[in-house]
C-alpha cells in the first residue's frame, strides 16, 4: 500500500486508525467484537510499523552520519510505550476488566495520532511519496498475483497437516512457522529479479542478505523473552531482588527501562564515532551479544542444578540481550533504509520484520525437537550456534562492506559508516 498506492505517511495515518479501531471493538464484549478487533489491530500494524520507520530514514540523506542516532533515538521511544503501556493498561484492566485495558489501549493510539497529524511540519515531504505507483495495464496481474498468494497458504496449511498428521493448533503453528521462513526468502527474489530495482540496488540487496540472516538469529534468541524465558522466571527463579518479592512479569519491564536507560548512549556513541564500526560489525556484535546471555544462563543452569537462579541473573541476562539489541535492531532498521531499492521501500522494512518472525518461526520448532532437554542444555547449545553464526557475519562483513561501497560509488555518494 505504502510502496505502490498511497504512500508512507497516509498508510502509517491509516494504520493507526485501523489499530485504535481495532482497540474499541475489543473494549466491547462479545467473541464477535473480540476477533474482529485483533483482526484490525493485526492490519493496522502491519500499514504502520514498517512505513512509521520508512519515514524516519526518510528525514536523512544517505551520506548523514546520524541516521543510526537517530533511530536509537527512535527506538528509545518504541521502548518507552513498552515499559509504561502493561501499567497503565494493568490499572484499567484492575479497574475496569480487560475490556477497560483496550479502552486505555484506543485512547492511547488516539492521542498518538493528534501528534502525528499535528507535528506534519516537522517531516518536510517524508513518507508523501509513492515510489512506484500502480499502473492500470498491472492490475489483472495484482489479483492473480493475490489469488495466488491466497493459494499457497493453503498449500502450506494442507502441508503442515500432513506432517503433523491432524487439522489441530500444532498444525496451525508449523505453517505459520513456514510462511514466516518463506516469505523473506521470496520477497528476496521478488526484489533482486524485479525490473524497477536499478544495478547500483542490487550490491545492496545483496549486501543485506547476511545481515537479514543475522538479525533472524538474534530474534531467534531474543523473542524468548516471552516464552522460555518467561518458563525460567516462573519455575527456576527465585522472585526476590534485594529483598524485594517480585512476580514473573516484573522481567519483562528489564528490556525497556534498559533501553529507555542506554538508547540516548548508543545514540551519542554512533554520532561520536561517526557510525564507525561499520553496520556489519555491529550486527555481529548484537548478536554475539545475545549468544553469550543464553551461555551465562546455560551456565548458571548448571550451578544452581535442580535449584533456583537468582533474580539477578535474569537481570543480567535481559541487560546483556539489551546490548546486543542496541547494536543490531534500531541499526538495523537504519541499514533498511539505507540499502532499500526506492521501489521497494515500504516492502523492504516490512522484509526487516519478517526477520523477528523467521526467528520465531525457529524458535516454535526448536521447542518441539528439544522438548525433555534441560535447560542447560537448551540455553547453552542455543547461545553456542548463534555465537558460531555471528562468528560467520564478522567473517563476512568485510564482504558486505566492499558491496555497499561498490554500490555507493556507483552512484556517486558517500555512506557513513560503511
Amino acid at each position: 500500500m505504502a510502496d505502490r498506492v498511497i504512500g508512507a505517511r497516509r498508510s502509517t495515518l491509516y494504520g493507526g486508525i485501523v489499530i485504535a479501531a481495532g482497540h474499541v471493538f475489543l473494549a466491547v464484549p462479545g467473541a464477535g467484537f473480540t476477533y474482529l478487533g485483533i483482526v484490525l489491530v493485526a492490519w493496522g500494524t502491519g500499514l504502520l510499523k514498517p512505513n512509521v520507520s520508512s519515514m524516519v530514514g526518510e528525514l536523512y540523506e544517505r551520506d548523514d552520519p546520524r541516521r543510526d542516532s537517530a533511530f536509537s533515538i527512535f527506538y528509545m521511544g518504541i521502548n518507552i510505550g513498552s515499559l509504561f503501556a502493561p501499567i497503565l493498561v494493568g490499572i484499567a484492566n484492575q479497574i475496569g476488566g480487560y475490556h477497560a485495558g483496550f479502552a486505555v489501549a484506543a485512547v492511547g493510539m488516539s492521542v498518538a495520532l493528534v501528534f502525528f497529524v499535528a507535528g506534519r511540519r516537522f517531516l518536510p515531504g517524508a513518507g508523501d511519496d509513492v515510489p512506484n505507483p500502480i499502473e492500470p495495464r498491472e492490475r489483472g496481474k495484482i489479483v492473480r498475483l493475490g489469488a495466488m498468494i491466497v493459494g499457497g497458504v493453503a498449500l502450506i496449511y494442507l502441508v503442515a497437516v500432513g506432517v503433523a498428521g491432524s487439522w489441530g493448533i500444532t498444525s496451525v503453528v508449523d505453517a505459520l512457522s513456514y510462511l514466516a521462513l518463506l516469505a523473506p526468502i521470496l520477497y528476496f527474489v521478488v526484489m533482486y529479479r524485479s525490473p524497477r530495482v536499478t544495478d547500483v540496488e542490487r550490491p545492496r540487496l545483496v549486501a543485506y542478505i547476511p545481515l537479514f540472516v543475522a538479525a533472524m538469529v538474534f530474534f531467534m534468541i531474543f523473542e524468548q523473552a516471552a516464552t522460555t524465558l518467561t518458563t525460567f522466571a516462573r519455575d527456576r527463579t527465585q522472585l526476590e531482588l534485594f529483598g524485594v518479592e517480585v512476580s514473573p512479569a516484573f522481567f519483562q519491564s528489564v528490556n525497556p527501562a534498559a533501553i529507555i536507560v542506554l538508547a540516548p548512549l548508543f545514540a551519542w556513541l554512533w554520532v561520536r564515532t561517526r557510525d564507525r564500526p561499520p553496520t556489519p560489525y555491529k550486527f555481529a556484535i548484537g548478536l554475539a551479544l545475545a549468544a553469550a546471555s543464553f551461555l551465562f544462563l546455560s551456565g548458571a543452569s548448571a550451578v544452581v542444578g535442580e535449584g533456583l537462579a537468582p533474580a539477578w541473573v535474569l537481570v543480567v541476562v535481559y541487560v546483556v540481550q539489551t546490548l546486543g539489541e542496541l547494536c543490531l535492531s534500531p541499526v538495523g532498521l537504519a541499514a533498511t533504509t539505507l540499502l532499500a531499492p526506492r521501489a521497494f521501500r515500504g516492502q523492504a522494512m516490512a522484509l526487516w520484520f519478517l526477520a523477528s518472525s523467521a526467528g520465531q518461526a525457529i524458535t516454535a520448532q526448536l521447542v518441539q525437537v528439544t522438548d525433555g532437554a534441560s535447560d542447560t542444555a537448551y540455553f547453552g547449545w542455543t547461545g553456542a550456534v548463534a555465537l558460531a553464526c555471528a562468528g560467520v557475519v564478522w567473517a563476512l562483513s568485510p564482504w558486505v562492506t566492499r558491496h555497499v561501497r561498490r554500490a555507493d560509488t556507483m552512484e556517486g555518494v558517500h555512506t557513513a559508516g560503511e
